[in-house]
């Protein structure tokens, strides 16, 4: 049987926003008890031409909200890319674990067959149907930003392991 589309999203993007918490908070420690401050890890990036680690969890948080938010057809929330602190971050990841929380399975219903356009109305626009726009593009792009946060601290040394990305499950 194949699992529901809200099963094959929601239970992982709230695992894996969890071990963004779990990883995060252990980022923060480390700096403190190094006394470096905060801000050497929440601007590091692996690459001078990618992201860093703010917006990377800007990123992945969005993917799980906009992702789950789309194919249950509901507005999804809109946050402001504001966060400038591990507390801020832990704060934007709550918020979209709580939106996560409020998605009924139903509202999922029929949802591999919804038609996702992506960038409407410009010359990138993408139509994806639901399963593909979840296996193909959505979920990738999720664990992409959280690989990426994981790898950031733990280049920059932070004490984290296989079990700290995976998270509960």
């Amino acid at each position: 049987m194949t699992p529901s589309m809200h099963r094959a999203s929601v239970p992982v993007f709230q695992q894996m926003l969890g071990s963004l918490k779990t990883i995060l908070q252990k980022a923060q420690t480390h700096a403190a008890e190094k006394k470096i401050d905060d801000q050497v890890f929440l601007q590091a990036r692996l690459a001078p031409d990618m992201f860093p680690l703010i917006r990377q969890v800007q990123i992945a948080a969005d993917f799980a909200k906009s992702v789950a938010g789309r194919l249950a057809s509901v507005e999804l929330p809109e946050f402001a890319d504001t966060e400038v602190s591990f507390e801020d971050l832990q704060q934007r990841l709550d918020k979209t674990l709580v939106f996560l929380a409020s998605l009924d399975q139903k509202q999922f219903d029929g949802s591999e067959k919804l038609e996702i356009i992506l960038r409407p109305g410009t010359p990138k626009e993408k139509k994806l149907q639901g399963d593909n726009y979840l296996f193909a593009y959505g979920l990738p792009q999720f664990f992409f930003h959280v690989t990426t946060t994981y790898a950031i601290l733990r280049h920059h040394g932070v004490d984290l392991g296989k079990k700290d990305y995976m998270g509960q499950y």
